[in-house]
């Protein structure tokens, strides 16, 4: 068995094992990683053989942790690193070239659209009927879109919303709301096979999936950085969300919106913002908490955009793909029957 692990902001981890009587054999540890002292590394290795072949994360961290000498160093990489490639590897997971990625990026569609296909191109890629795909999302008109388990009335000033002409809307993941406003944002999503993610927990799929954002928003001179859970962060201030959903059909749906020219005032007008959520940001002022992109870049929309899909595209390929006829009429169904009904809106009041 074979796993890999390419920490976020880090280095890789690289691990093979056998299994023998349900339990962990020739175990060996490998990557681009820094340790010391350097008889560490048989050391790890000594921890982990042995091990059932059923243990659980913590149990392989606890194993790694307690097998280091004082004073060891790892640098690029962690205890909990080998867990997720051991995890890997028992669980047969794959990576990002592992793939033949498509690319999907057309015009604007409606926001009840947008999270229509969103679970449509899911369950595609889930069904094997499409392969892994990266959708950039394009709309022209406002929305407020909330989590699967959202109460509309605690996030939503329906008031200020209809004044401002923001449609509300849910999508199928779950996390917090999200202030979308008419080419104001950067939203995409990726549809992929759960085995890209088996063996991680949702913590660590949240920032392996969106690495490659990092390292584009590096390349445009942001310090960006992955703050747990599933926010994307700068020194200057929070940039993006994620969500995710993982599939009963093997398919995993992780998609983020990151925000380029935010109106913060109309935001905390909008969104009922409380105090205790802002608390835990570490902020005084709602309107602080999302530092746009424009601020930070100078850069217009369409380049920023440009500079994602190059970079995606250059880390693992992606051939470019349109929402096929069927696909859009799954859609345009599912925002009949489910997107477009109050009883979905308002499946929490």
């Amino acid at each position: 068995m074979h796993g890999e692990y390419k920490v976020p902001g880090g280095k890789l981890v690289v691990v093979d094992l056998e299994e023998s009587d349900e339990r962990i054999s020739g175990f060996r540890l490998a990557g681009d990683f820094f340790l010391e002292p350097d008889d560490a590394l048989p050391l790890i290795d000594a921890a982990v053989e042995g091990l059932p072949v059923d243990s659980d994360a913590a149990t392989i961290t606890a194993a790694v942790k307690a097998a280091l000498p004082e004073g060891a160093v790892l640098l690029g990489f962690s205890a909990e690193a080998v867990a997720v490639a051991v995890r890997r590897a028992v669980a047969k997971a794959t990576s990002f070239d592992a793939y033949e990625w498509q690319l999907i990026h057309t015009g604007a569609e409606s926001p009840q659209m947008q999270l229509a296909l969103d679970e449509v191109l899911a369950i595609e890629v889930g069904e094997g009927r499409r392969g892994p795909t990266l959708r950039i999302w394009e709309w022209n008109e406002p929305a407020v879109v909330i989590g699967s388990f959202q109460s509309v009335k605690n996030e939503v000033d329906k008031d200020n919303a209809e004044k401002y002409g923001f449609e509300i809307v849910r999508r199928i993941s779950g996390g917090g709301a999200m202030f979308m406003d008419a080419n104001s944002v950067v939203t995409y999503s990726i549809y992929a096979p759960a085995a890209l993610v088996q063996g991680m927990s949702f913590a660590d799929s949240y920032a392996f999936l969106d690495e490659w954002v990092i390292t584009a928003l590096k390349s445009l001179g942001i310090e960006a950085f992955y703050q747990p859970l599933n926010d994307i962060s700068s020194a200057k201030g929070k940039i993006g969300g994620a969500a995710q959903k993982r599939l009963g059909n093997g398919a995993v749906l992780h998609h983020a919106t990151l925000s380029y020219d935010m109106d913060g005032e109309k935001m905390v007008q909008v969104l009922r913002i409380g105090r205790e959520k802002m608390s835990d940001k570490g902020t005084k002022s709602a309107a602080k908490r999302v530092d746009p992109l424009r601020s930070q870049t100078g850069l217009p929309r369409t380049e920023i955009i440009d500079r994602l899909i190059s970079t995606f595209t250059g880390l693992y390929g992606a051939a470019p793909s349109e929402i096929t006829p069927e696909e859009r009429a799954a859609a345009e169904e599912l925002v009949r029957t489910k997107f477009a009904t109050p009883e979905w809106i308002g499946r929490v009041p």
